[in-house]
């Protein structure tokens, strides 16, 4: 992906290391809370896209994994917390989008749809199928989320022939947790930025969160075929990351 700016912001690939250093940097602040540095063994196999403003101050970045198909997904950070094995028939080449953050100081909400242009340059460049990751809610327990859960156990569920299995053994069953009548407009509100966006455009979930101690926070692992996102948005998308 070729470096390209956007409404006031920077968009690049990090050529050094201390360009992987940075969004490192920014990662735990926005993760922790503190200063420090987020990384894993899945760095090195990434790339790593910043966003800049005018200024040159990094407001937000993400890594990105590409796959040739659904065969390879044991390389990817999700497949250390769900069974795979229903996608691994996927043909497609295949995108895992990771350790999304905004600089909490300036968490601005128009980087995550430059974010979204970046991606779908990716997406048109590598003829990628299907794109997905893992979703976060802060925290540990699943309970005050119960109305994002129960939303998305009704209405967003992975088609089965795909859906993750569980493989973790701390996690949130969506369908056996829940009890009650689920405040619909409450779930929406609660759910991650990143994941609404997944949802608009036809996006699928797992049927649980995977508990997360280390980090935090509880994993939903979310798919999003390309030829799914209607046209409308697909024109949207483009004319955006023109």
């Amino acid at each position: 992906m070729k470096a390209f700016e956007r409404g006031g912001y920077h968009v690049r690939l990090a050529t050094s290391e201390a360009d992987i250093s940075a969004a490192k940097a920014l990662r735990h602040r926005a993760f922790f809370g503190r200063s420090g540095i987020d990384e894993d063994a899945f760095d090195a196999s990434c790339e790593h896209v910043l966003i800049n403003n005018n200024e040159g101050r990094l407001l937000g970045c993400f890594r990105i994994m590409s796959l040739p198909s659904g065969q390879a997904l044991s390389q990817s950070y999700s497949a250390q917390f769900y069974d795979l094995g229903q996608l691994a028939g996927f043909e497609g080449k295949m995108l895992e989008m990771g350790r999304f953050c905004l600089e909490p100081e300036e968490a601005e909400p128009d980087v995550l749809r430059i974010a979204w242009a970046a991606l779908t340059r990716f997406v048109d460049e590598q003829d990628i199928k299907m794109l997905f990751g893992c979703a976060s809610f802060s925290g540990v327990n699943g309970v005050p989320y119960q109305d994002s859960f129960a939303l998305l156990k009704a209405r967003h569920l992975a088609p089965e022939c795909w859906r993750p299995r569980q493989r973790a053994r701390d996690v949130f069953d969506f369908g056996a947790e829940f009890q009650g009548e689920a405040d619909l407009k409450r779930g929406i509100v609660q759910m991650p930025p990143l994941l609404r966006s997944y949802l608009a455009m036809g996006g699928w979930v797992s049927d649980h969160a995977v508990i997360d101690r280390e980090m935090g926070t509880m994993h939903v692992f979310t798919g999003l075929e390309v030829r799914a996102i209607p046209a409308a948005r697909k024109r949207l998308l483009r004319a955006l990351a023109a």
